[in-house]
């Protein structure tokens, strides 16, 4: 995750508008189109679960890939930003002026560019294997390619050199790419293979599924399990770009411009560091459901009012 001062403010000011590149009224239309299934699936804040990767590095799942083949590209958008939001202002992981760029690498290019590839290659081969190909593939594209546009803005910023960030960045996401196209495509077979309408409803088609209630209640359900149970055992190594900070030196340069409520994803006041990591993630992930209803409530009832206005110009 970008720390504030990793990259200047010109470059942070420019990826605070990135979530907003399309028009409202477009974006709020198609939201609107895949509102049905958003609501049954916000519990995501247990998918930043780091896993270890060679040379003392960690890769953590982003699940942009699978929210947008689950749920359409745009409300991925605000899940994954749901997440990011509460991970930098509660768990002070990610800068608040690096916010945009990390909202920008993670929420747009990972979802966005990960799904519309996904749909170029799944329309190349419309069968099950070639679903699973798409996604294993788009996935760890979208890693890669999202730890490019990174090296990117620390470069642009002055951080460090294009050359230099760009190799290592790349390189060790490589790997992580692997872990993300792995979870995800065995997500995505599980699904297939119990609930299949869940997908072909993300995919835009098919009618509202039932029980969305149900849906809601178990999603939720299960995030708190991975939350409370698999938390403490996730790889305590820094991941990609703290690793690369830390060898090619330019980590000090990391400052917090407010404090967090729960640093280092540990619950104040507790003494066992796996109660601490648990209680933590049991937190986040209750506020990163909140803040994608919130979102969700916002943002849905006034694409319905824009959609009734595109209706009444086409009927004049």
């Amino acid at each position: 995750m970008i720390e504030d001062l990793f990259v200047f403010p010109s470059t942070r000011a420019r990826y605070l508008q990135a979530p907003l590149l399309k028009e409202r009224e477009d974006y709020l239309l198609h939201l609107q189109g895949q509102g049905r299934n958003y609501k049954h699936l916000r519990g995501v804040a247990a998918m930043m679960l780091n896993f270890p990767v060679a040379g003392g590095t960690s890769g953590h799942m982003v699940g942009g890939v699978l929210c947008s083949v689950l749920l359409g590209p745009s409300a991925a958008v605000l899940v994954i930003t749901s997440v990011l939001i509460v991970q930098c202002l509660v768990f002070a992981d990610g800068g608040l002026l690096a916010l945009g760029a990390n909202i920008f690498n993670m929420a747009v290019i990972c979802s966005v560019g990960g799904y519309y590839l996904y749909r170029l290659i799944y329309q190349l081969m419309p069968n099950s294997r070639g679903r699973l190909a798409a996604v294993a593939f788009a996935s760890w594209v979208a890693t890669v390619a999202a730890s490019i546009v990174c090296a990117g803005e620390l470069a642009f910023s002055g951080t460090i050199a294009w050359p230099v960030a760009f190799s290592a960045m790349a390189s060790v996401h490589m790997l992580i790419g692997v872990g993300e196209a792995v979870m995800t495509t065995l997500i995505i077979l599980a699904i297939s293979q119990t609930r299949p309408d869940l997908l072909e409803a993300g995919a835009g088609a098919g009618a509202l599924p039932r029980r969305t209630s149900d849906l809601m209640v178990f999603g939720l359900l299960i995030s708190l399990g991975l939350a409370l149970f698999v938390s403490p055992f996730a790889c305590p190594w820094p991941d990609g770009l703290d690793h690369a900070a830390e060898v090619l030196g330019f980590s000090q340069r990391a400052h917090r411009l407010m404090p967090a409520p729960i640093p280092a994803y540990l619950f104040p006041g507790i003494k066992s560091a796996a109660v601490a990591t648990s209680l933590a993630a049991l937190v986040g992930t209750i506020l990163a459901f909140v803040l994608a209803l919130v979102l969700s409530r916002i943002l849905i009832p006034a694409s319905r009012k824009v959609k009734a206005i595109a209706g009444d110009r086409a009927g004049a």
